[in-house]
């Protein structure tokens, strides 16, 4: 596609056995107060009746929706699948099991018109059962910070909480589907070697959803090796963008959150993932005496790793009895 309709904003939607949710994500689309805008939702096949919700609502909506179908190959690849079919200049992304404030796309338009930007985010707030910090967030002011310092520790903002120039992801080639959990922060860091002008609106306007998703879901520590991954993959191919940077705080942008993470998994008692973390934790990070018991059994055969947890939960047990 050569050209786009210069005032449309296309909404795209990978969906996936979203059901109990997906109809909320669309009417968050369809009531937005921006006036012009299609949604592309592409249905990633669903076994859970999405789709009947899906054709249902693109027949009650036929000039602003449209449902399009692929095998089951993943949101990134649902993604591609979209932009392929969208016709604005504007591109914005929202999960099927996520929404949006009624303003969110007109602020960030205005936004990104009056100072001719790029790219428009605004804040949000995380939202659902396993929602840990339910607090709303305002991000920084990346156009007046170090924001490759500040890409590098942590993705920007949630695949929601932004607006872009269809012309930038087309340079970009779209996203990537190399990582299965952190090809959106992947495109960000991509993005960021542009040097695209980027503009904040410090409202929360974007509602992420945390819920269980199952056993399918990707273990937290396959999530942290992908974001590793990917910041590894920036610094690599865009050396110029942290040169600024000494060798410990570019260690510690990239490896930082291994310990934490460990931790964090470790008395969770997701065992499998803390295990991992706590065994690259070893190799990458500057660790103190008081992680060595639990990097140094990390290095345990995952039975014995498994076995000795339970044995210090039984023995704590039986010391603190309720």
């Amino acid at each position: 596609m050569d050209s786009f309709d210069p005032t449309l904003i296309s909404v795209v939607m990978p969906c996936y056995n979203a059901a109990p949710y997906v109809e909320a994500a669309i009417a968050s689309v369809l009531d937005q107060r921006y006036p012009r805008i299609e949604l592309v939702v592409v249905d990633d096949g669903s076994t859970d009746g999405s789709e009947t919700i899906l054709e249902r609502l693109a027949t009650a909506h036929p000039d602003r929706m449209v449902v399009l179908h692929q095998t089951n190959s993943g949101p990134y690849a649902a993604r591609n699948h979209g932009l392929a079919h969208a016709h604005g200049n504007f591109i914005a992304f929202l999960d099927a099991d996520d929404t949006w404030h009624p303003d969110a796309l007109r602020m960030l338009h205005d936004a990104m018109q009056a100072t001719h930007a790029d790219v428009a985010y605004c804040g949000w707030q995380n939202v659902g059962e396993l929602a840990l910090n339910a607090q709303p967030y305002i991000p920084p002011n990346y156009a007046a910070e170090d924001a490759a310092a500040l890409f590098l520790k942590a993705c920007p903002w949630p695949i929601n909480g932004v607006l872009i120039r269809r012309q930038l992801l087309d340079a970009l080639r779209g996203f990537s589907e190399r990582r299965p959990t952190a090809m959106d922060y992947d495109l960000w860091l991509r993005m960021l070697a542009t040097q695209p002008t980027v503009v904040r609106v410090p409202e929360v306007l974007a509602y992420y959803r945390h819920y269980p998703r199952g056993v399918s879901h990707i273990p937290r520590w396959r999530q942290v090796f992908d974001a590793i991954a990917v910041r590894e993959d920036f610094v690599r191919h865009y050396p110029e963008q942290v040169a600024h940077l000494d060798r410990a705080e570019r260690d510690t942008s990239l490896y930082g959150s291994l310990l934490p993470e460990a931790y964090r998994c470790h008395w969770r008692r997701d065992l499998d993932s803390a295990r991992r973390l706590f065994r690259r934790a070893a190799r990458k990070t500057d660790w103190k005496a008081r992680d060595a018991k639990y990097i140094l059994a990390s290095f345990l055969p995952a039975s014995l790793f498994d076995s000795l947890i339970r044995m210090v939960d039984a023995r704590r047990s039986a010391r603190d009895p309720l």
